[in-house]
C-alpha cells in the first residue's frame, strides 16, 4: 500500500510539473524530483523482481499501476526464465483480477508497435513487397505467440478485438501489396504474349526431349506466373480469393491471346497494330508445339497444381474447396478447347498449298467443249500432283518434329483431306452445272432451228455429249484421287464431300457403289 501511495504521489507531482514547469520554484526542485522518481523506479523494479522470486501477491498490486513494459522486460533479465514464464502465466490468468486481455493488448501489443513505428516504420511498407511479406508471416506469428497465453478461444476472441489489435493489424496495407505482386506477375505474362513471334525455348535436357518439356517461352510464363500465385514468398492467406482470380484471369489471357491470333490468321488481319504477328508468321510445326503446350499445361493445371492449391487452402469449408477446384478445372479445360484451333490452323495452312493444283481442274472443262474428242479413258496429270505438298508437309512433321503424335497426324491427315475435297467437289460441281446449263441452251437453239428450216426435229443427238465427256474425264480423276488419299492413310469414301463428288459425275450404272 505504501508503493501504492508514493505512485499516487509521484503521479500527481507530474501533472502539477506538466502545467507549471516554466515557474521558477519548480525548474529549482527539477533534479530533486528526477532523482525521487529514479528512486522510485529502482523500488518498483525490486518489488517486481521479489514477486516473481517469491511469488508474493502482494506484489501483483503492481499491475494496477502505469508500467512501462521496456522497464519490466529490463528488469526481468535477471530474473531465471522460469519466473518469467510463471509471471505471465499468473498475470494472464483469467481470475487474476488484472483486467488480462486489457493488460495482454494495451500494455504488450501496444509497446510493440510503437516500437516498430519508431524504430524500423518501413517494416510496415509493401513498396517493397519481398521484405513486406517477411515482416507481415513474422507479425502474424507473434500475434499468434500472443494468443497462446489466452487461456480459452473466447479470450482469443476478445484479444482480436481489442483496438490495438485492429490498429497493428491496418498497419499492413495487403491490397496495396497484392496490387504490386498483380502487376508483377501479370506483366511477365502480357511482356511474353506481346512478342511479335512464337519464342522457343532451350530444352533443360542437353538435348534430350522430354515429354513434359515446355517449348515456347510464352507458355512457359504463363506456368511461371501460375504458380507464383501460390508460392510461400508470394501468397498471403487472407488475399487466397483475390490470388484465385488472378490465376483464372491468367489461364483466360493466354487462350484469348491464342483464339485471337488464330482468328486473326484467318480472316488476314495480322497487321503490326493488330498485335497478333506471331500468327501470321507460325507454320505448321509452330502449331504443333502449341498443341503439346496445350496437353502439358492442361496436365499439370488440373493435375499437380490443382493438388498444390487445394493443400494450402486446406484449412477452408468443403464448399469453398470444391468451388476453387471446379474453377481451376475449368480454366485449365479452357486451354484443351483451344486444341481443334491450333490444328485447324495447320490444316488451313496444308490446304491452301495443296489446292493450287486445282486449278487445272477448270482447264479440262475447254478440252471437250465444241469438239470432236473421243471419250476419255484415263486420268489427268494434275490428280498426281494433287496430293504431293501435302505428303511433302507431313514427312516433314514426322522427321522434325518429336511432339507429333499419332493421334494429331491421323486428325491432320483426315482434315486436310476433308478441306481439299471439299474445295474440289465445289469446283467441279460448278463446272458441271454450267456445262450441262449451256448444253441444255444449245439443244434448244438447235431444235428452234430446224423447225424454222423444216428440218426433221426428230434427228437424234450424238450418244454422247461433251457434257458426258467432260464428266467422264471428272469420273477418272477423281477415283485416281480416291486411291491417292488411300495411299496417304485416308478412305475417301468415309468424306461426305467426296460422296458428292462421285454421285455428281460417275455414270448411271456406277452412282449406287463408291470403288476405284
Amino acid at each position: 500500500m505504501l508503493l501504492e501511495r508514493i505512485a499516487s504521489e509521484m503521479n500527481r507531482l507530474k501533472f502539477y510539473i506538466a502545467h507549471a514547469q516554466n515557474l521558477p520554484f519548480i525548474q529549482n526542485m527539477e533534479k530533486r524530483i528526477q532523482s525521487a522518481s529514479l528512486l522510485l523506479d529502482a523500488s518498483l523494479g525490486h518489488c517486481f523482481v521479489g514477486g516473481l522470486e517469491h511469488r508474493d501477491e502482494s506484489e501483483w498490486l503492481l499491475g494496477h499501476l502505469e508500467m512501462d513494459l521496456k522497464m519490466i522486460i529490463k528488469k526481468s533479465r535477471h530474473v531465471s526464465t522460469r519466473a518469467v514464464n510463471s509471471f505471465w502465466k499468473y498475470l494472464l490468468q483469467e481470475n487474476s483480477g488484472l483486467h488480462v486481455f486489457d493488460f495482454l493488448a494495451n500494455s504488450i501489443l501496444k509497446e510493440v508497435l510503437s516500437a516498430i513505428q519508431k524504430g524500423k516504420p518501413g517494416a510496415f511498407s509493401p513498396g517493397r513487397p519481398t521484405e513486406f511479406l517477411i515482416n507481415y508471416k513474422s507479425s502474424l506469428d507473434f500475434l499468434v505467440h500472443l494468443e497462446g497465453y489466452c487461456p480459452s478461444r473466447s479470450s482469443v476472441t476478445k484479444f482480436r478485438a481489442e483496438a490495438i489489435y485492429n490498429e497493428f493489424m491496418k498497419q499492413w496495407n495487403v491490397g496495396v501489396y497484392f496490387s504490386l505482386r498483380f502487376q508483377e506477375i501479370a506483366g511477365a505474362l502480357d511482356s511474353a504474349l506481346a512478342a511479335t513471334s512464337l519464342i522457343p525455348v532451350q530444352n533443360s535436357h542437353s538435348g534430350h526431349q522430354n515429354s513434359q518439356d515446355l517449348t515456347l517461352r510464352q507458355s512457359v510464363t504463363l506456368l511461371e506466373s501460375l504458380r507464383s500465385c501460390w508460392r510461400e514468398d508470394v501468397l498471403i492467406f487472407s488475399c487466397a480469393d483475390k490470388f484465385l482470380r488472378l490465376t483464372l484471369q491468367l489461364l483466360s489471357r493466354f487462350s484469348n491471346w491464342l483464339s485471337s491470333g488464330l482468328d486473326a490468321r484467318k480472316t488476314g488481319n495480322t497487321s503490326s497494330s493488330s498485335g497478333y504477328e506471331w500468327a501470321a508468321s507460325a507454320v505448321p510445326n509452330d502449331f504443333l508445339y502449341i498443341i503439346h503446350d496445350i496437353n502439358c499445361l492442361v496436365t499439370e493445371v488440373c493435375g499437380d497444381y490443382l493438388d498444390h492449391v487445394l493443400q494450402l487452402l486446406s484449412s477452408c469449408s468443403i464448399d469453398v474447396l470444391d468451388l476453387v477446384k471446379k474453377s481451376i478445372l475449368q480454366g485449365g479445360q479452357s486451354l484443351n478447347g483451344l486444341i481443334p484451333l491450333a490444328i485447324n490452323a495447320i490444316t488451313e495452312a496444308l490446304v491452301d498449298e495443296s489446292v493450287k493444283g486445282l486449278k487445272d481442274v477448270k482447264a479440262i472443262a475447254t478440252t471437250f467443249r465444241m469438239t470432236n474428242k473421243p471419250i476419255p479413258s484415263r486420268h489427268s496429270l494434275y490428280v498426281s500432283g494433287l496430293l504431293t505438298p501435302l505428303k511433302k508437309d507431313f514427312l516433314d512433321m514426322e522427321k522434325h518434329n518429336p511432339y507429333l503424335t499419332k493421334e494429331t497426324m491421323n486428325e491432320l491427315r483426315h482434315g486436310a483431306a476433308t478441306a481439299i475435297t471439299g474445295r474440289y467437289y465445289d469446283m467441279v460441281a460448278e463446272i458441271v452445272s454450267v456445262a450441262k446449263k449451256t448444253e441444255s441452251s444449245l439443244q434448244r437453239l438447235k431444235k428452234g432451228a430446224q423447225r424454222r428450216t423444216g428440218v426433221s426435229s426428230d434427228v437424234s443427238d450424238p450418244a454422247v455429249s461433251d457434257t458426258d465427256k467432260l464428266c467422264m474425264q471428272y469420273f477418272l480423276d477423281i477415283q485416281e484421287y480416291g486411291r491417292n488419299l488411300s495411299a496417304l492413310g485416308v478412305d475417301a469414301k468415309e468424306i461426305p464431300a467426296y460422296q458428292s463428288l462421285w454421285h455428281c459425275v460417275a455414270p448411271p450404272d456406277r452412282q449406287n457403289v463408291i470403288n476405284w
